[in-house]
């Protein structure tokens, strides 16, 4: 049976950079995040790992149940807030990659 766009989980990976003095700084603000983000409806991974082979550097994973929980989070406030907070703190404006599981 196919399977709904809406409805399958959906994967990211943000990555943030830190501007070069602000990496505990930004970390805390990851680390605030990835505990509010984990009660929203639908979060089935959240989490946030620092890169060891690139200090300053973050990788979060996200795993979201669904399309429609991934918008919901979007659009709560500690995510909102967070988007603000973190621009002064990053050397380059963070992006997010969309990932698909690979079936055998």
């Amino acid at each position: 049976m196919p399977t709904n766009e809406k409805t399958a989980e959906v994967w990211l990976m943000p990555v943030f950079t830190a501007k070069a003095g602000r990496e505990s700084e930004l970390q805390r603000v990851l680390s605030a995040l990835q505990s509010d983000s984990r009660k929203d409806p639908g979060c089935l991974e959240y989490t946030v790992f620092a890169d060891v082979q690139r200090p300053g550097t973050f990788v979060m994973f996200e795993n979201w149940a669904s399309h429609e929980d991934l918008e919901t989070h979007n659009r709560q406030r500690h995510v909102k807030d967070f988007v603000e907070a973190v621009k002064p703190l990053l050397e380059v404006p963070f992006s997010v990659t969309t990932l698909a599981p690979l079936t055998p």
